[in-house]
């Protein structure tokens, strides 16, 4: 295998490349509250002398030659220097882009304010980290992911296999929300873990995503539901004088796109992927064959200076498989006892429209989402009604209306608005329970709605003493689910930023917040045997995280930052699992669903550490980014005493680099390390009782002993060779990222699987005074992590 990568890359090589080819940058800039052009803003190309003004109607045009991503660096009296992030560009497509100026105060002109190639928000002084669309694009190992990319990032762990879960600073995978140009969108990976946000393969096309704001504390106030972090995506707009198409021929699906005018004064686009995972795990003799298809789309219609609506939508379709054909291996027996049937899919569609004044504007923001999810198990995938074990149908439809207002005054940023949300939720579950000794069935359907409303505003005072932005926010959140939620006040979430300018490239910044977030859709619609809303009963409430992080900044020049931050993160009214005994903020990290069971809100827990970020980027070609942090994720037991999360990684550890070369070529490398993640051994005498693995068809945690064990640190070095070949009207990009190159792997904790003779278990066991009561098993001592690469194939056109 590793020839073949081998002998496709010599190909890359030995292609002889065409003459650069020169690309046209267009654009319009803005002012940023009342949306009008602005004339006579300069522009240079960062890092080249490459540069123009805007005109009267605030255009500007840039001829660029042998370059696939640029920053411009645009400076204009009385609005604050920018650095954009990169612009990806090329010689077929239409590239435009719009940039935003903030108007500055009069008392600012002072002070000599260097503009810097890394965002800066008043609001969000800490924890706010950037993503470009070439970090995206090119990044080592994540195979063009978001989620992955991301993971680069101080504070953000994971786990070492192939699932997209993102753990920030500690806090598990149900704790992060997302938005898509204002809009939220609750689900962003296929086969989602309903109740968390992990999954295996990403939804979103990444060739529309412009930037991505990632917020691990300080989050915006407009965003609400978050414990652990808000990830912020703004996309490009559609095409606006040609039509362009491009297609992906990637390792386990193929996507196509379009882009263009729609109208006079609408753009779009649109794009659609399709997987062919089930031909691939078939052919490696895997037990599941999962496919999934996904598609999205994007309006924007300017009517005015004043006036723009934008429509989107996203959708999944996910479908699975079992290979009940494939051979007869210890871990494939070990897959198929115990995974279920599962069928997935999900939508959200939402629209955005804005009215600008003089210097402020209005945003009403209106969406619906929409997430199907469906499994079904048998006992030996004998589909036979008495071997059922298992079989659930769910949904969840929200449909969100947010009112908001920005404005610019007298220096002051004033923010605030109000949303409102109905909710819809339905459960049908059948499943085979083994408690106390005894195999009991749980049956029950539930349906429930519900309406959430939230108040918010925040002002941010700029130039204190000409040295220091304030920033002051409240957000009010309820839901009137039950009286434990209703009350606005019992939500109320101050939160305050501050950032003083030591020097002119040292920086002391801090925040404090509270946050609060619904527990799962699938806790508050639990029931019991007699169709009871247990948890409602229980008085689960809304989860609280309260936040303090302080670090300082240095900016040596305007491409380079180095960040030092502390945070500290203390817990209240975490649901706690009264059949386990811990708290479900360790769970959500596996396949299924999070929160459908018995919980009360007495759950406590912490996280805290430091963390420390070293990253440069330049119009040069070179960019790096170090990231180390020192985590600790604590949450009480049933004694009250504190334990490890499932997500107390100790240490990350992230390096990456990124270099373009001439003619089109890109390199990247990155190398992460992640200290070992605790667990919970193996019960046993519980896992091989016959009635308690018919039951469940998997190993049971021994929950006294609740990750008192640790796997080994990972680590994984990742290459990506990227190489773009431009014809006269089309443009072929190959790419080939090998993920794990020295194939580095560690033990997972042990699996058991039960003998078998003739087909037939045996379930004698000569050491049980009751014969067979118990089946005989086999142990697993798997490895995680592999080598694996992958080949690519972009054409534009």
């Amino acid at each position: 295998m590793m020839r073949l990568y081998l002998f496709v890359l010599i190909v890359f090589i030995s292609i002889s490349s065409l003459v650069a080819q020169k690309n046209i940058l267009k654009g319009t800039v803005k002012d940023a509250y009342s949306n009008q052009p602005l004339e006579f803003v300069n522009l240079i190309v960062l890092g080249t002398n490459i540069g123009t003004t805007t005109d009267i109607e605030g255009k500007f045009e840039l001829e660029i030659e042998g370059k696939e991503f640029v920053q411009l660096q645009l400076s204009f009296l009385g609005y604050k220097s920018l650095i954009t992030e990169e612009v990806m560009i090329s010689s077929v497509r239409s590239n435009y882009i719009e940039v935003f100026l903030e108007p500055t105060s009069e008392s600012l002109e002072e002070v000599t304010v260097k503009p810097s190639a890394f965002v800066q928000k008043i609001e969000s002084p800490v924890s706010l980290r950037r993503i470009g669309v070439d970090q995206i694009e090119k990044s080592a190992g994540a195979n063009r992911d978001i989620s992955k990319v991301i993971q680069s990032f101080p504070g953000v762990g994971g786990s070492v296999s192939f699932r997209n879960d993102i753990i920030v600073r500690g806090g598990g995978p149900s704790e992060n929300r997302f938005f898509i140009d204002g809009i939220e969108v609750p689900t962003i990976n296929h086969f989602s873990t309903q109740g968390a946000s992990g999954g295996p393969v990403g939804i979103l096309n990444v060739d529309f995503i412009r930037e991505v704001d990632f917020y691990s504390g300080a989050f915006p106030i407009n965003s609400g539901n978050a414990l652990s972090s808000v990830m912020d995506i703004k996309q490009k707009d559609g095409s606006s004088d040609q039509t362009d198409y491009k297609a992906v021929l990637g390792a386990s699906e193929i996507a196509f796109s379009a882009t263009g005018p729609l109208g006079d004064k609408t753009t779009g686009f649109v794009s659609v992927r399709r997987s062919y995972l089930q031909l691939l795990f078939k052919a490696l003799d895997l037990p599941f064959l999962p496919t999934f298809t996904d598609f999205q789309f994007k309006t924007k219609t300017k009517f005015n200076t004043k006036n723009e609506i934008t429509f989107l939508g996203f959708g999944a379709i996910d479908d699975f498989e079992l290979n009940t054909g494939a051979s007869d291996s210890p871990e494939n027996k070990y897959i198929l006892s115990y995974i279920p049937v599962n069928k997935q899919w999900s939508y959200t569609v939402g629209v955005n429209y804005k009215h600008y004044f003089e210097s402020s504007y209005l945003s009403f923001i209106a969406s619906r989402n929409h997430l199907n999810n469906e499994a079904i198990k048998y006992q030996d995938n004998i589909e036979k009604v008495e071997n059922l074990t298992y079989d659930y149908d769910s949904f969840e439809k929200e449909n969100k209306f947010r009112l908001e207002y920005n404005a610019r005054r007298d220096g002051f940023s004033l923010t605030s608005g109000v949303s409102l949300e109905s909710v819809n939720y339905h459960n049908s579950t059948y499943r085979l329970n083994f408690n106390n000794n005894n195999v009991q069935a749980e049956n029950y359907t539930s349906d429930i709605d519900f309406i959430k409303y939230a108040a918010f505003g925040n002002v941010s005072i700029p130039g204190v003493f000409n040295r220091v932005n304030l920033s002051l926010a409240i957000r009010l959140d309820g839901a009137n689910y039950s009286n434990k939620m209703s009350n606005l006040l019992e939500q109320f979430s101050p939160r305050f930023s501050a950032s003083v300018r030591l020097t002119d490239k040292l920086l002391f910044n801090t925040n404090a917040g509270k946050y609060f977030q619904l527990p799962p859709l699938t806790s508050l619609g639990y029931r019991d045997e007699n169709q009871n809303l247990l948890n409602k009963e229980n008085g689960l409430k809304y989860l609280t995280a309260s936040h303090y992080v302080a670090g300082i900044e240095l900016r040596p020049n305007n491409s380079s930052k180095i960040t030092l931050e502390g945070f500290y993160k203390n817990y209240r009214n975490y649901p706690f699992s009264i059949s386990d005994s811990i708290a479900i903020a360790s769970k959500g990290g596996d396949f299924g669903v999070l929160g459908d069971e018995e919980l009360i809100p007495t759950g406590e827990g912490r996280a805290f550490g430091a963390e420390l970020l070293i990253r440069r980027r330049s119009g040069s070609g070179l960019n790096y980014l170090f990231a180390y942090t020192f985590v600790r994720s604590e949450f009480k037991d049933a004694k009250g005493q504190y334990v490890p999360s499932a997500w107390d990684s100790k240490h990350i550890l992230t390096t990456s680099v990124n270099k373009s070369f001439k003619r089109n070529w890109d390199l990247g490398l990155k190398w992460r390390f992640l200290g070992g993640l605790p667990y919970t051994p193996i019960d046993e005498d519980k896992t091989t009782l016959k009635v308690a693995w018919d039951a469940k068809g998997r190993e049971y945690l021994d929950y006294n002993q609740f990750n008192e064990e640790r796997l080994d640190a990972f680590h994984q070095l990742d290459i990506r060779v990227d190489k773009k070949y431009d014809f006269k009207s089309w443009n072929l990009g190959v790419y080939l990222d090998i993920q794990n190159v020295y194939s580095y792997s560690i033990q997972e904790p042990v699996k058991y699987v039960p003998q078998l003779q003739n087909g037939e278990k045996i379930i004698v066991n000569p050491e049980d005074p009751v014969q067979s009561q118990r089946y005989a098993f086999d142990k697993i001592f798997a490895e995680n992590g592999t080598l694996l690469p992958t080949i690519g194939v972009i054409v534009e056109f």
